[in-house]
């Protein structure tokens, strides 16, 4: 087993969880910009399982290359200001208060 294999699969269960933390921002806000993330999150996530495929059989450069690209990708987009003065914990597992919609 290869070191890049190892490194693909890390780089995609992060953007595997980074899919499902706008998804559950999404969810208990409502807001446009993390519909959109969640939505292409999907699409992303895909790309990264691609790419440890890709790494499993013997194409490594080519499936970190697909995760870092999913991972770029899923930076780009916009996404509305939700946190003002909350604790990194608390970011990073995407707790929001829940707005009524």
């Amino acid at each position: 087993m290869d070191i890049l294999f190892l490194v693909t699969c890390f780089g995609a269960a992060v953007t595997i969880f980074l899919w499902l933390r706008d998804l559950r921002i999404y969810g208990r806000t409502g807001y446009a910009g993390y519909r959109r993330a969640a939505v292409r999150g999907v699409l992303f996530s895909a790309a990264a399982t691609a790419g440890i495929a890709a790494a499993w059989f013997g194409q490594p450069f080519l499936g970190i290359g697909l995760v870092l690209l999913a991972l770029y990708l899923q930076g780009k987009d916009e996404r509305e200001r939700i946190w003002t003065d909350e604790d990194a914990l608390t970011r990073f597992f995407g707790a929001a208060t829940v707005k009524k919609r």
